[in-house]
């Protein structure tokens, strides 16, 4: 992990299902992967962010799955990962279930998409601008 990281997510982790925690654990590196920058951080009390010039996603353990809260409409996912929240102006998100297989390659392709639209002002300027 990089030195980007957040004890208060390690805390946050703990406190999940074993199954949730590993897949949470897989995101989080795939995250970091996607830009040696990306930094960990709480929000909303208590859940994990990952950010890169605004956020990249956060995650949110339930009763029976894993959010991954995605901050960008806009960016690609031709692979289908996201299963959640197709029409919000803001925020999409993928639920994964404890028999889900996580398709790395591409979520680590969407996270790279989110930052690159980050890194050029943001997905809200990048429309605007269109």
């Amino acid at each position: 992990m990089t030195s980007h990281t957040d004890p208060r997510v390690d805390d946050y982790l703990a406190t999940l299902p074993p199954w949730q925690a590993e897949l949470a654990v897989r995101v989080r590196a795939l995250v970091h992967d996607a830009d040696a920058e990306v930094e960990e951080t709480i929000k909303r009390t208590r859940l994990p962010y990952f950010v890169l010039q605004g956020n990249i996603c956060a995650l949110m353990g339930t009763k029976d799955h894993l959010n991954v809260f995605i901050y960008d409409p806009i960016a690609p996912d031709p692979a289908g990962l996201i299963n959640q929240g197709h029409g919000n102006a803001t925020a999409r998100s993928i639920q994964l279930y404890a028999d889900s297989r996580l398709d790395e390659d591409a979520l680590l392709a969407l996270f790279r998409a989110i930052i690159a639209n980050n890194r050029a002002g943001g997905w809200r300027r990048i429309v605007r601008t269109r």
